[in-house]
């Protein structure tokens, strides 16, 4: 785990001494002609990403930027639903309310996006007036990434076209937030669409970003729901460092959880059915004695002292 942490650290940053690190064929052939010898540390990464099916994977490098503390950073957006409790309004007074949003913005060219993520794919779609486009996206993608990258798609097409007012839909409250807020530890593809936000701006567009809730029956973001969960075409492979990493840990459990359950000896399992951490006690000393409790055997004596 440390080395495939280690390693995709590396990847993300272009100016590690490392990043273009390339195995010497001198190497290559040491380690194919004497198996004996403790392969690289890159040899070993290459090989657990290959073996987990992430060999393919693209890693978002980290975006160097300098950020002053007296200036804040972000995209503000608009929420007129925040006073209204989702679990106690009916789908009509959202419809309504957004109808009449729509009335005072009409001006403005309206965007819808939204992410999906399931056992299966995780994509994104991006709903325009007269298109819908749908994208699969690397399945270590969150669905806080899926979010960010429909609307920095979104923008990126936005930048095609001649410029004009544009209103871009979003469900994902958490992603807005994140937007309206950006530090150094934000989201990489955060500072793209703040970036690609600005040079929009610059070139005469003016652009809003508007949270709407979901499932509610707002035409547009049900289409982009729908869109996202059948998109067919493969974008790309990138994925931002933590989601790379928490698709490796996992990766790794559930394949320690297959071997823990496949073990035809395994006198323990019926002490540790599931691969989870013990709950652990203030008191170190009973902490000890449980523990050994829980693993005696019969012809293991036990001695507490």
């Amino acid at each position: 785990m440390l080395t495939l942490h280690y390693f995709s650290k590396i990847l993300t940053n272009p100016n590690h001494p490392y990043f273009n690190y390339k195995k010497s064929r001198f190497l290559q052939r040491l380690q194919d002609a004497r198996p004996s010898v403790v392969p690289s540390f890159f040899t070993r990464a290459a090989g657990f990403l290959h073996d987990f099916n992430l060999d393919t994977a693209q890693l978002l490098p980290n975006p160097v930027i300098l950020l002053t503390p007296w200036i804040p950073y972000g995209l503000k957006f608009l929420n007129p639903f925040e006073n209204y409790d989702k679990t106690n309004t009916a789908s009509d007074i959202y419809l309504q309310l957004f109808t009449h949003q729509r009335e005072l913005y009409h001006h403005f060219i309206p965007v819808f996006t939204d992410g999906s993520k399931s056992t299966t794919q995780t994509s994104f779609a991006c709903v325009f007036i007269n298109s819908t486009l749908s994208f699969q996206l690397h399945p270590s993608c969150s669905i806080f990434t899926t979010e960010i990258r429909a609307i920095l798609h979104s923008l990126s097409e936005i930048s095609n076209y001649l410029a004009d007012n544009y209103i871009i839909y979003s469900d994902s409250l958490s992603v807005l937030q994140a937007l309206s807020s950006l530090h150094r530890h934000s989201h990489p593809l955060a500072f793209s669409i703040l970036n690609l936000h600005d040079r929009l701006v610059c070139k005469g567009f003016s652009i809003l970003l508007f949270l709407v809730p979901s499932h509610v029956g707002i035409s547009g973001n049900e289409i982009a729901d729908i869109a996202s969960k059948n998109a067919s075409a493969l974008l790309d492979n990138s994925a931002p460092l933590n989601d790379f990493k928490h698709y490796i840990n996992l990766a790794l459990h559930s394949r320690w959880e297959n071997q823990w359950y496949s073990q035809s000896m395994n006198k323990l399992l019926s002490i540790k059915p599931v691969v989870e951490t013990w709950p652990t006690l203030t008191n170190r000393k009973a902490d000890t004695i449980i523990t050994r409790l829980r693993v005696v055997t019969l012809d293991t004596p036990i001695v507490i002292c």
